[in-house]
């Protein structure tokens, strides 16, 4: 029987835990690149991500065709042992529960 927070989703960009940037960080990324001149890392180094993370928000095309490529490739192939992951989700399960109940 799933959870009932299986169902619910996390709208709000703030609580989910798997956004790197926030909307806000991403206009920012844009104006310190042309605007100030900071190159990729150090926009990587003041924002903790990774490099390729920055360039895809400059540069969307790259993305775009990282995507292609991909999919060109067969997909992704993502592996897991079943118990790490079933520990992962059992967390992501608490996590979600305590902040929807915190919200509403």
């Amino acid at each position: 029987m799933p959870f009932i927070t299986d169902k619910e989703k996390l709208g709000d960009v703030f609580l989910k835990r798997s956004a790197k940037l926030l909307p806000c960080q991403k206009e920012m990324i844009q104006w310190w690149y042309k605007e100030k001149g900071l190159g990729i890392r150090a926009l990587s180094r003041l924002f903790h991500v990774d490099r390729r993370l920055i360039q895809f928000e400059l540069f969307p095309e790259r993305k775009k065709k990282n995507l292609q490529d991909r999919k060109d490739r067969g997909g992704t192939m993502v592996y897991y042992k079943k118990e790490k992951h079933t520990k992962a989700i059992r967390e992501h399960r608490q996590y979600k529960y305590k902040t929807l109940k915190s919200t509403l």
